[in-house]
């Protein structure tokens, strides 16, 4: 053999070792705008990490649930690093299933995680899940549009007002629509949103007795006004929006009003995504008459390794990199500072050129420490959680009871008819559940 041959020989095997060395890693994780922004950056990744190469699952909301949790409680193994919400992480860490998350880096500071956002994701003193960006409600609407109708915002707005604003608002000759609200059925869409309009009528999933209570006066009112607000002022096939569909509503000019996350806001206020960049103002999310409870959720989306992964060490260093202060300074470089992943570090809301470009950023701060996660409701409650109720049982509940509002929505059932279908199928599950526990 020639000597060209066995130095081109020496690189094929060199080369061969090289690919042999490369970990692959799964990621599965929601179709949001951040989410996507973080695949387009991942070249940075990928410069710093040749050793490590990630493959995407990018789903739909409610189809990453379904598929992570089957996954994860079947401990089928198919991904190595999870997006998830502080709903599963608590549950699904005291059942040994996500690995603690500690030593992410000299750089990684988590003593600067927002307190109320680290909280939900700790579990015996160690978090078992890191926030990728984190949220609260609140209320989004066109100022020009409320100009217009001679209005002005309250400071702390009531759903009458919001319901007068609406109508005032609505120009359906020219595709314009008083509100966007979710209307897709799931314990993460629809009722994500009903659930904190619930809390702010003074209403609650149940009561100390672990009595479902859809038969109440509270949700009564909840559903007239939501149903009012859409079938009247609301856009078309409303009953299959959910956060993306009415995002893309609202930067495309259609909606005078948006309650909704507060992540959405850089994304409605950016001029290159949106048409209404510079007619967007921000208000807190609606009270009732005379109340205080803005029923402000409090959700983040996490990255989180379980433990079923043969792969542990290159996972935790794709998430270490995707939620560090190091990744927010790649973002801010390439897309500019108002983009950065909100409401997970306290540092962001100190720096006065984010404060400078971003008028969403007080808002965000104050709507995410006023949420109350531990006492969401007005009523005397035996359980936590803010737009979800802290319990394993709530994910197929919630869903089962946002299709029945969702029907209500599309007009194949009155109000009255999914609040009496939603309280029968709460209480046959939990009854099935054995509740009250003890």
């Amino acid at each position: 053999m020639t000597i060209r041959a066995l130095l081109g020989a020496s690189m094929l095997v060199a080369a061969a070792g090289a690919a042999s060395a490369q970990t692959t890693i799964t990621v599965a994780t929601v179709n949001n705008g951040d989410m996507i922004r973080m695949q387009r950056l991942m070249p940075a990744f990928n410069a710093q990490h040749p050793d490590i190469k990630v493959n995407w699952v990018t789903l739909e909301e409610n189809v990453l649930r379904q598929r992570v949790t089957t996954d994860i409680a079947s401990k089928g193994g198919q991904y190595d690093v999870l997006t998830i919400g502080n709903y599963e992480v608590p549950i699904w860490a005291k059942q040994g299933w996500l690995m603690p998350l500690e030593n992410l880096g000299a750089d990684y500071d988590p003593a600067d995680l927002l307190p109320p956002v680290a909280q939900g994701l700790t579990v015996d003193g160690k978090l078992h899940a890191v926030p990728f960006y984190a949220e609260s409600s609140m209320l989004m609407y066109r100022t020009d549009l409320l100009e217009k109708a001679g209005l002005k915002m309250p400071e702390n707005p009531d759903w009458e007002f919001i319901t007068e604003a609406a109508q005032k608002m609505t120009d359906k000759g020219v595709g314009i629509y008083g509100i966007c609200l979710r209307g897709k059925a799931g314990w993460g869409e629809n009722m994500a949103f009903l659930t904190s309009m619930n809390n702010s009528m003074g209403g609650a999933w149940f009561d100390m007795e672990w009595k479902p209570q859809f038969n109440g006066p509270e949700w009564k009112k909840t559903l007239d006004t939501y149903l009012n607000l859409m079938k009247q002022y609301g856009p078309p096939g409303a009953s299959s929006n959910g956060f993306n569909e009415n995002l893309a509503l609202f930067q495309t000019g259609k909606c005078g009003m948006w309650i909704d996350a507060t992540v959405a806001a850089s994304f409605i206020s950016d001029p290159k995504e949106s048409q209404v960049a510079d007619k967007v103002g921000f208000a807190p999310a609606p009270v009732r008459k005379g109340g205080s409870n803005h029923g402000n959720w409090l959700w983040s989306w996490n990255l989180a390794i379980p433990a079923t992964t043969s792969k542990a060490d290159a996972a935790k260093t794709f998430v270490a990199w995707a939620t560090s202060p190091a990744y927010m300074k790649l973002v801010a470089e390439k897309d500019s500072i108002a983009n950065v992943p909100p409401g997970t570090r306290t540092s962001l809301y100190k720096n006065p050129e984010y404060l400078k470009v971003a008028p969403f950023a007080q808002m965000t701060l104050k709507a995410i420490e006023a949420a109350n996660t531990q006492k969401p409701s007005d009523k005397p409650v035996p359980y936590t959680g803010g737009q979800f109720v802290a319990i394993p049982e709530f994910q197929a509940i919630g869903t089962a009871v946002g299709q029945q509002f969702s029907a209500a929505l599309a007009g194949t059932a009155s109000a009255d008819q999914a609040l009496a279908a939603a309280q029968a199928l709460t209480t046959r599950e939990m009854t099935r559940a054995g509740y009250p526990k003890k």
